[in-house]
């Protein structure tokens, strides 16, 4: 499972009908996330489509004895929308556990949401500067969404992309290595030559 950490957009919390309500943009579309210096990485539009009919559970703090919401349970809802990943809790009053999480959340203390997935499919973008930019296209399956007080696991994400990176570059390298080899090979039985030995 890999996770990612944004803020919060458009997050609101309400008492509607008696119920307590967390609700906002989990994740922004588009949005570019730093990686390290010179790589990058965005979600596309309707990356989570196919993953939020799953039984995604609301944590806290990714902390799975903190459960806010389920969307087995009714509790959790969550909405695939042109510009993002958007989500409604349903606070449990009588959980004390949700009750300080709505809370912090409510002053503001907590801004930030992470959520745990697995990478169905993405494209990557080498640049002329050197930089890459990779875009997860689908998302599947999307474990649970987390408010969060900070970034977790960002180290684990960053070193799981260098990784990826130096495979790329190694598969890279071997194949410009068949190419010249097959190259030399054509030149020396007189399929392709010099310059020189074509005008000889």
């Amino acid at each position: 499972m890999e996770h990612r950490y944004y803020e919060f957009q458009n997050l609101e919390t309400r008492n509607d009908s008696d119920e307590l309500i967390l609700e906002g943009k989990f994740v922004a579309y588009g949005d570019i996330y730093k990686v390290w210096e010179g790589a990058t990485e965005s979600v596309a539009p309707g990356a989570f489509r196919n993953s939020i009919s799953q039984d995604v559970r609301a944590l806290y703090n990714h902390n799975d004895d903190i459960v806010l919401g389920r969307v087995s349970a009714g509790t959790l809802s969550l909405e695939d929308r042109a510009d993002g990943l958007w989500g409604k809790i349903k606070i449990n009053r009588n959980d004390s556990d949700a009750m300080n999480a709505y809370e912090r959340i409510k002053r503001g203390d907590v801004t930030g949401c992470s959520f745990g997935f697995n990478i169905k499919s993405e494209t990557e973008e080498r640049r002329e500067d050197g930089s890459v930019h990779w875009t997860i296209t689908e998302v599947d399956p999307l474990w649970e969404i987390s408010p969060t007080t900070f970034p977790a696991y960002e180290a684990t994400h960053v070193a799981a992309r260098k990784k990826d990176l130096e495979e790329i570059e190694k598969r890279r390298i071997q194949l410009r290595k068949e190419e010249l080899r097959k190259k030399l090979e054509r030149g020396s039985d007189g399929t392709e030559g010099t310059d020189d030995q074509k005008e000889d």
